[in-house]
């Protein structure tokens, strides 16, 4: 009974470690995020600066998990190779090392005072980016509390014959020591987390030398696993492509062989630590990365070929995101390749309308998952504009025509427009469904014919400006521009009837409003493909504004 209440006491200390890590991660990916991966995209030049880049991050963001999500996101964009992204991640690891050489100090004194200032950051705080650190504070705090509680809790441990028996079982075995810290990290989704428990067991006397310095190798293959799974469930377009699985892939190698390494040379590995139990897990923490970096730096070349070799990309067909009209043969001839860049933009259309299908069914069944789902196509349209932006990038455009040079300046304007309302679809309509969801705010009937209509107008509005794209149809230009009024007066009845709606209600209604207020902002950017065709014909004012009065005397 007692064994059973002390598991439920460790698992509730590893839980609060989690939620102050979880927390650290999203205040520091608030307050900083943007600037943290554009000084990424910047920095992850070749190996070496991205290796510093990786360590930096994830000294920042207290978690290599989530540096590595965002190196992931730089490499699925293409905006990132490889072999930098191997470094990174090398250097992302080193990272979690340091910060657990760190929390590996008896910090107890310290944690009161750091929640105590992150409450008031996070309360009192009058900017964002103050709130933000706040919260990371008590995030830090609370780490700093659960592990001052986990050597507590552990302590008794040491004098319980029956636990103690158990886990002697391991210091026989250290391959089972290190896939029990593997599971324990993959379960935790956390090498570091896993790496301050075998600190708590080792200081304590549960465990020995030899089998803690098995168990952090264990501790570090469990922490690359997390991140292969979850490229694998969340690849392009909600299939898996081979492509997207080589950074995890190569990072879990990394770890597979210094695991290896380790168990071999346990011996002589334990000889060359301190021989402090509180120091000697963050120790060897530190060491195996360090070692790992310094083997495979030199070697991230052949190691990328191998990847390469072992998960090929997907054949065109099969991968959503690949561009399948973009010849590097046409460039010389820029009909033939401005021709080529404006089948792979309507390709792009067509993702934006599977985009606009699928966020109105996510909103209407509120469903986070179909939401989700959303986002990924969005990375599709990312790439697709992207390939299309470095293929017109090659054209010789000081030698174009003038015609040739309009319809370049069209294929991009186009591009673009289908881009931006992409990103409006992710990171706005997305949301209000998952907003739905989680809230479980009722739509009424008559709010879902009116947010359906509006979806099926957006949609018509996306065919009409494939037409005037295709064919400089006039007709269709006119009728684009003239939805935004139609889209002007849909927003002022939403808001109308925001007022009018009583608080019961007034959450439908002002989400009815939000998605109708963005449905009109992605109306806006398909009508700017009509603009330059309606200006050529004259059709266009120059401002909506009325001439001012001419008062007497002029």
């Amino acid at each position: 009974m007692y064994g059973l209440s002390l598991l439920i006491q460790l698992a509730g200390e590893a839980a609060l470690l989690l939620y102050g890590l979880s927390l650290v991660q999203r205040g520091i990916d608030r307050a900083y995020g943007a600037q943290l991966r554009e000084g990424l995209g910047r920095a992850l030049g070749d190996r070496w600066r991205a290796f510093v880049a990786g360590l930096l991050a994830t000294t920042a963001l207290q978690s290599s998990t989530a540096a590595g999500l965002m190196v992931g996101g730089l490499h699925a964009a293409g905006a990132l190779g490889l072999v930098p992204a191997l470094g990174a991640m090398l250097g992302a690891n080193v990272g979690t090392a340091l910060i657990a050489q760190v929390l590996s100090f008896d910090l107890r004194p310290v944690f009161p005072l750091v929640i105590l200032l992150g409450w008031i950051g996070f309360k009192r705080g009058k900017k964002a980016r103050t709130r933000d650190l706040g919260r990371a504070a008590i995030g830090l705090g609370l780490m700093l509390c659960a592990l001052f509680l986990l050597l507590s809790s552990m302590q008794p441990v040491e004098h319980s014959e029956g636990l103690r028996q158990l886990l002697h079982l391991l210091e026989g075995s250290p391959a089972a020591a290190a896939l029990l810290a593997a599971l324990l990290a993959w379960a935790t989704h956390s090498s570091l987390a896993a790496v301050l428990l075998v600190g708590s067991l080792a200081s304590t006397g549960v465990v020995g030398p030899g089998t803690a310095v098995a168990m952090v190798a264990g501790a570090n293959l469990g922490g690359a696993v997390p991140p292969l799974l979850a490229a694998r469930h969340g690849a392009r377009g909600g299939g898996t492509d081979p492509a997207s699985l080589r950074l995890p892939v190569g990072n879990l190698l990394n770890r597979l062989v210094g695991m290896a390494l380790v168990l071999a040379l346990l011996p002589q590995a334990t000889a060359l630590l301190s021989a402090a139990p509180g120091r000697l897990v963050a120790d060897a923490h530190l060491g195996f990365n360090l070692v790992m970096a310094v083997l495979f730096l030199p070697l991230l070349d052949p190691l990328s070929k191998l990847l390469r070799r072992l998960l090929p990309d997907l054949p065109p067909e099969r991968n959503p995101s690949a561009p399948r009209y973009l010849d590097e043969g046409a460039i010389a001839t820029p009909s033939v390749a401005l021709a080529n860049a404006a089948r792979e933009v309507l390709r792009m259309a067509d993702t934006l309308e599977t985009m606009l299908r699928d966020s109105g069914e996510a909103l209407r069944r509120a469903d986070r998952d179909e939401a989700r789902a959303v986002g990924r196509l969005d990375d599709v349209l990312d790439r697709l504009h992207g390939a299309v932006h470095a293929y017109l990038s090659r054209l010789p455009q000081e030698d174009l025509p003038e015609t040739e040079a309009r319809r370049l300046a069209e294929v991009r304007a186009f591009a673009i427009a289908l881009e931006h309302a992409g990103d409006a679809v992710s990171r706005n309509l997305s949301k209000h469904a998952a907003r739905r969801a989680r809230r479980g705010i009722p739509l009424s009937p008559e709010d879902l014919r009116v947010l359906e209509e509006q979806n099926d107008r957006l949609l018509a509005q996306l065919r009409l400006a494939v037409a005037v794209f295709m064919h400089e149809d006039a007709e269709a230009a006119r009728q684009l521009v003239r939805e935004k009024e139609a889209w002007r007066s849909a927003e002022r009845e939403a808001t109308d009837r925001l007022v009018e709606t009583s608080p019961t209600g007034s959450a439908a209604a002002s989400l009815v409003l939000d998605v109708t207020r963005d449905l009109k902002r992605i109306g806006a950017h398909l009508a700017s493909i009509a603009y330059p065709l309606l200006e050529r014909q004259g059709e266009l004012r120059s401002t909506r504004l009325r001439a001012p009065p001419v008062t007497a005397g002029e």
